[in-house]
């Protein structure tokens, strides 16, 4: 396994790391990027006994910096960013070898994500893209060019990654895996599926549910829909955010969940103070 490194951004994801790096085959470069997590001695403990490297930063530098660092430890041809509550299912690493084989202008790469159920949790739209490119819902049944990619399980070509200055670091997080895939689509080379390669995605498990990581987490959405659509000149990007923060926060469920109305009110304030447009910085 010399021409892959994965890396993987863990923020307090002890619990689901082990499963994880059970799943990889031998021989394997690993890095593990800990973004600031409250258990990092257990991190740096799980990525010695697995023989892999730790790399950990003492504060939360969004997800996008921390792949960005994570990378820099890679001198391998193809990187795989890795959430840390996934698991390979067998060949899933040969598979992804083969397909960036296969298609040798292609830029990067998703395998079949599964949800927890079994069922494909399929990348098929981006709020970045007009509707007329999102694909069906189905999963596709064959290798299959695609418009989008999900950062939970992305090969990207280090080169091609290198060429386009890696993940923005303005994206805290949220987005950030749109903007690359646009960015590489654009400037490297075609988005591919890979039928073959599967891996499972427990969905949400990297960190721990609660209403402060759900605020958290909207606050950064909400900034990071702004910031991403007036990045890729979308109309409008503030009007269209805040209609979507109102009616998930008008939605008579928010009654129900505590989590639910932390998350959608949280939103709707971070869009409504990225109303004003900023100067947007340097590429990428």
């Amino acid at each position: 396994m010399e021409r892959i490194t994965l890396v993987s951004v863990c923020f307090n994801s002890s619990p689901v790391i082990p499963a994880m790096l059970a799943s990889l085959p031998e021989n394997i470069a690993v890095v593990l990027v800990d973004n600031g997590s409250a258990d990092v001695a257990e991190i740096e403990a799980m990525a010695e006994a697995h023989g892999a490297t730790c790399v950990a930063s003492p504060e939360n530098l969004g997800f996008g910096r921390a792949c960005n660092l994570g990378a820099a430890r890679a001198t391998t041809e193809l990187i795989l960013f890795l959430n840390p509550d996934t698991t390979l299912a067998p060949g899933a690493i040969n598979a992804l070898l083969a397909g960036a084989d296969r298609y040798p202008q292609a830029s990067a790469f998703n395998p079949a994500i599964l949800s927890a159920s079994g069922l494909p949790a399929f990348r098929r739209s981006s709020v970045l893209l007009p509707r007329h490119m999102w694909l069906p819902r189905q999963a596709p049944s064959e290798d299959t060019e695609v418009p989008i990619l999900s950062g939970a399980a992305l090969l990207v070509r280090r080169k091609a990654f290198d060429r386009i200055g890696g993940f923005d670091p303005h994206i805290f997080l949220y987005h950030e895996d749109d903007d690359l895939s646009l960015r590489l689509k654009a400037e490297s080379g075609p988005l591919m599926y890979i039928h073959e390669a599967r891996i499972h995605h427990s969905g949400g498990r990297s960190s721990p549910r609660s209403p402060e990581i759900a605020a958290l987490k909207a606050r950064h959405m909400g900034q990071s829909r702004v910031y991403a659509a007036r990045k890729h000149g979308l109309p409008c990007p503030f009007v269209h955010a805040l209609a979507v923060g109102l009616v998930q926060l008008l939605s008579p469920l928010m009654l129900l969940s505590a989590r639910k109305r932390a998350k959608h009110w949280n939103f709707l304030r971070a869009v409504w103070h990225s109303r004003r447009a900023t100067p947007l910085p340097e590429q990428p």
